[in-house]
């Protein structure tokens, strides 16, 4: 039988993984957490694999209390953690006793915040996914009072000497600056938009309030398209920047639609699409182009960036006899 977690303070919060990769061929929008980089380190800092399941808290406080002795960790946007009201740090593993309660404030200077904890969180999935899907139906959000079913064979550690957990991994966390700065790559219609590559990297854009987890909605100067023809719909990108007839640009989010009919002048990088999920509604960004050799080239090295720490934590997990599942 799993252990249980209970949630004292949902705020907005669900259970969420990677997403449901590989089916937009059959109409199935990807989905998943909004940064998955952050959401992979979460991981990786508590021995799981990356893909596994773990609580993203959306711009409200959160709290977890625990009847058993975990192993968890915190990262995402910049967020006040305590541990029984003491400090914690994010972006390390935290080693919590029975009776503890963990709680995350509301992050700032971005928007999203990922708990893991060590072993397997009980969610249900749909096409081996428990991430949420409005288009679906289906998810787990998470209200005050729930509990979350835990199977883990974590056992506490201490340090010998200081006789407290001690950790220092070297996850590296990404920045939340504002204004953010976006790398795309030209979209497939940018021919359509003769000023276009200029007018981006030059405008400054806001997050407008109708932004969503389908798409960000950008207040400012919308590029003016030499042809009227319409856009037939088609096969459409997370990350997509379209523009649609209207005074703003539309960002594809990873709970898009898998088609859509609007000119893509631009598609955001993998890198900035995790960036894209940590804005909100008020801040403000700024594009600058790359070539698709300079976005592949990024992407590969911040993949190199998480296999070394998931072989890190591989090292120290099998020395402190904790079991890793980062591989």
């Amino acid at each position: 039988m799993p252990e249980e977690l209970q949630v004292r303070q949902a705020g907005i919060a669900a259970i969420t993984d990677l997403g449901r990769r590989g089916l937009a061929r059959r109409g199935v929008p990807v989905n998943g957490a909004a940064d998955q980089y952050s959401a992979a380190v979460a991981n990786i800092l508590v021995g799981n694999p990356r893909s596994a399941p773990l609580i993203e808290i959306t711009a409200t406080d959160f709290a977890l209390s625990t009847t058993r002795p975990v192993l968890v960790s915190v990262t995402g946007a910049p967020a006040d953690v305590t541990i029984n009201n003491h400090l914690g740090r994010m972006w390390e593993p935290l080693c919590l006793e029975p009776g503890t309660t963990i709680r995350a404030a509301a992050p700032t200077g971005g928007l999203r915040c990922y708990l893991a904890v060590h072993g397997t969180i009980d969610a249900p999935t749909v096409f081996d996914s428990c991430a949420p899907d409005s288009l679906l139906g289906v998810g787990t959000q998470l209200a005050t009072g729930a509990t979350i079913g835990l199977r883990s064979d974590y056992r506490p550690v201490d340090h010998p000497v200081f006789r407290h957990p001690l950790f220092c991994l070297g996850a590296v966390p990404p920045r939340f600056p504002d204004p953010c700065t976006i790398d795309v790559t030209d979209g497939p219609d940018i021919a359509e938009f003769p000023t276009g590559r200029e007018l981006l990297a030059s405008a400054t854009y806001a997050v407008t309030p109708r932004s969503n987890h389908i798409g960000l909605r950008l207040a400012g100067p919308v590029p003016p398209r030499s042809s009227s023809a319409e856009v037939l719909s088609r096969g459409i990108p997370v990350g997509a920047v379209e523009v649609p007839p209207s005074e703003e640009l539309l960002v594809l989010q990873r709970g898009r639609p898998v088609t859509a009919g609007y000119p893509v002048i631009a598609v955001a990088t993998k890198i900035a699409q995790d960036a894209l999920g940590q804005l909100r509604p008020g801040q403000h960004l700024r594009f600058r182009y790359r070539t698709v050799a300079d976005a592949v080239a990024t992407h590969r090295a911040r993949q190199h960036r998480l296999r070394t720490l998931a072989n890190r934590v591989g090292t120290v997990f099998t020395a402190l006899g904790i079991s890793c599942r980062t591989a």
